[in-house]
């Protein structure tokens, strides 16, 4: 969604009427997670994606059609077995795509999410999906949260104040998730159906050892969404010249740096720290720094089998127990035959999605059951953030 806004954005200005759509559910194997949207110009450009292809034209028309009306709808795509030609998903999977007319009269509050946005502070949105025609709760209504206010109604007050503290749990996680209610808040009810959209800084990938392989990790990362960094002691080599996809280059003692990042509280559990610089003397105190943290998402270090040997060797002298030596991934990477530092660097990338969203790293033609999924079939994310599974 959040690429997709920054397209949006212009047109809104313009005084257009956008027509979005969004993935407010999946079940089985989905091909897109809620939060995916596709937005249609008034003139009918389109961008964005809501199942990589299967259903585009079909929400095309829709959000054509609710920018003539506007009237939002709620459809769901899943797989025909009485038309091959309907429209629905190859993958076996069904999903609920909320199309909705996006305007200044529509989402007032849009210019205060974009600010949040470009300000890199967490925000919000909840928006009803399925509900009645009028008063609480009804179809459209929107709520923006912040983590100390709000803007915007669901149509009441106690309807505002139950999304408002389910939605900052969410918000707290980085996760989009459908919750349903009562109109007066109820959490037991089912007449209001609200999909919170999170929007929270992009997660970190923190690159330590100016060398080749940093900058396609660092092209990479970017590539797939990450605020990078690349940190190194040795200005010569740690310039923005040699690393123009990194959002910055740092020159410092990378565990020193690492220390006072954690400190400032601007590391969390989707932070991932990639260690290139093959040398004792960057490698272990940054090391023994950062496995001494509360879990990050991944702490992986480059090297040969030999090289991993004498490192824990120097580790475990430095004090470190199995404990915190199991969080390691060393040699970094899956087992691809890499042998580029593109090639390389697609294999230390691969190994933090997997890790990430809990993939086995084997080829699917050796796996069985959901491919799009993290979870196992028919779970989606409850109003806490935790999977619950679906009847």
């Amino acid at each position: 969604m959040r690429d997709v806004l920054d397209e949006v954005y212009p047109w809104y200005l313009a005084g257009e009427t956008v027509g979005l759509a969004t993935v407010v559910s999946t079940f089985r194997s989905a091909p897109r997670a809620p939060g995916a949207a596709m937005a249609v110009s008034g003139s009918g450009t389109v961008v964005g994606s809501v199942s990589g292809g299967c259903v585009e034209a079909d929400v095309y028309e829709e959000a054509r059609e609710t920018q003539s009306t506007g009237r939002p709808v709620l459809r769901r795509y899943g797989v025909s077995d009485q038309d091959a030609f309907e429209v629905g998903l190859s993958c076996g999977g069904t999903i609920e795509v909320f199309v909705e007319p996006v305007s200044r009269r529509t989402f007032p509050e849009l210019p205060a999410v974009m600010a949040s946005l470009t300000a890199d502070e967490p925000v919000a949105t909840a928006t009803v999906v399925a509900g009645p025609a009028s008063g609480a709760g009804s179809l459209g209504g929107r709520l923006v949260i912040w983590p100390d206010r709000t803007a915007g109604t669901l149509g009441s007050p106690a309807l505002d104040g139950t999304v408002t503290v389910d939605a900052r749990g969410l918000l707290d996680h980085g996760t989009s998730a459908l919750a349903h209610y009562g109109p007066a808040g109820q959490r037991q009810g089912e007449e209001v159906a609200v999909f919170v959209g999170s929007f929270v800084p992009a997660p970190r990938l923190l690159v330590f050892g100016a060398l080749d392989y940093a900058a396609a990790v660092a092209e990479l990362g970017s590539y797939l969404g990450y605020r990078v960094t690349v940190c190194d002691a040795r200005p010569v080599f740690a310039t923005a010249a040699r690393f123009p996809h990194a959002d910055e280059v740092v020159v410092r003692w990378p565990h020193e740096y690492l220390a006072e990042e954690a400190a400032a509280g601007r590391l969390d559990d989707r932070t991932a720290v990639a260690v290139l610089t093959h040398d004792p003397k960057f490698d272990v105190p940054l090391l023994v720094t950062a496995l001494r943290l509360p879990r990050l998402a991944y702490v992986g270090a480059l090297g040969s089998r030999r090289t991993h040997l004498d490192r824990l060797v120097r580790l475990r002298e430095a004090g470190l127990g199995e404990g915190e030596l199991s969080h390691l991934a060393a040699p970094a990477g899956l087992d691809l035959g890499a042998r580029t530092p593109q090639e390389t660097a697609v294999s230390i990338l691969a190994e933090i999605i997997a890790t990430r969203w809990g993939g086995s790293g084997h080829r699917l033609t050796a796996t069985a059951g959901p491919i799009h999924t993290g979870g196992a079939p028919d779970e989606r994310p409850s109003a806490d953030g935790r999977a619950a599974a679906q009847a």
